[in-house]
């Protein structure tokens, strides 16, 4: 029996979903530098998609809609390695050109990409607002990622963040085909079980003696848990209610909450530009979560019916 696809929400829910997933996705850097010595950014990446993923498959399999042949289907395979790609290619293209770079470059690519590919799958050109927004978030994140001087243009490292970016992109845009024919819940464990078998074989070379330790069990559960499996699960149902390119562009909340995050947890200095870039961060979602006027106007007679 196939899975139930869900009931598309409104743009104004499914961009406050999207916004609350990035919200929770800015925290991982974070737990990241409360681990224990020894978590290393690859083994962190790999667990993470383990636990959250075999999270996703046992919530899946209790409500009854997770069925093997899902695993098979085209747009589950691509976003799983979308998935997969973005753990690998992230970390690594952070580690060589640094957190600010990589960062920038990886989630500030991805919208853009998403865009072009949104644009040559459906032949839909985003919204002027959406180019409008994008540009300003990507303003903003760089003002905001640049308050610690932390630039250093590595090539290579570069490359990989473009990947990572790809990468999520590739991730967005199929996981939006792929909810025209599965479930929310159903597709993200699909996506998510799919992408750790292609990071398992890490699971046998790594060390992850550190995730063993009291506060790094508590790093890994957040991780898996909240910042992945609850996250997706908030991201892709957001998916329901919003564009592909204008989701992509909503995560960039991702990097104004890591910036904030790292001064209120970490007790790391912003300079007065990073808090300006926080706030352009915050206008173009504000821009973007607004519905247009068609969209008003089309609510109007639903609201009185």
């Amino acid at each position: 029996m196939a899975s139930r696809t869900a009931a598309p929400v409104s743009a104004g829910r499914g961009s406050l979903l999207i916004l609350l997933a990035a919200m929770l996705w800015g925290t991982t850097g974070t737990a990241q530098a409360l681990a224990p010595v020894g978590a290393t950014p690859l083994a962190v990446g790999t667990l993470r998609l383990a636990v959250g993923g075999g999270a996703l498959v046992l919530v899946s399999a209790l409500r009854g809609t997770l069925h093997v042949r899902h695993w098979r289907h085209p747009a589950a395979l691509l976003a799983a390695a979308g998935v997969a790609g973005y753990q690998a290619s992230f970390f690594g293209g952070v580690a060589r050109t640094g957190v600010a770079v990589g960062t920038l470059v990886a989630i500030g690519s991805a919208p853009v990409i998403a865009g072009i590919v949104e644009t040559f799958l459906s032949g839909r050109r985003p919204a002027p607002r959406w180019w409008a927004a994008t540009g300003t978030a990507i303003a903003g994140s760089a003002l905001l990622l640049a308050g610690d001087g932390g630039w250093n243009a590595d090539a290579a490292g570069v490359l990989l963040a473009v990947t990572a970016g790809a990468s999520f992109a590739v991730y967005t845009v199929a996981s939006k085909s792929l909810l025209q024919r599965l479930s929310p819940d159903a597709a993200i464990a699909t996506t998510f079980f799919t992408g750790a078998l292609v990071l398992s074989p890490v699971l046998f070379t790594a060390d992850f003696r550190w995730a063993l330790e009291p506060r790094g069990l508590a790093v890994a559960l957040h991780l898996g848990l909240v910042a992945t499996a609850l996250a997706y699960v908030l991201y892709v149902r957001g998916l329901t209610g919003v564009t592909a390119a204008a989701a992509a562009t909503l995560t960039l909340a991702e990097p104004m909450t890591a910036g904030l995050l790292s001064a209120l947890v970490l007790g790391e200095r912003l300079a007065p530009l990073s808090y300006f870039g926080a706030a352009m961060v915050l206008v173009a979602l504000v821009m973007l979560s607004l519905p247009d006027r068609d969209q008003r106007r089309a609510d109007v007679p639903a609201a009185r019916s």
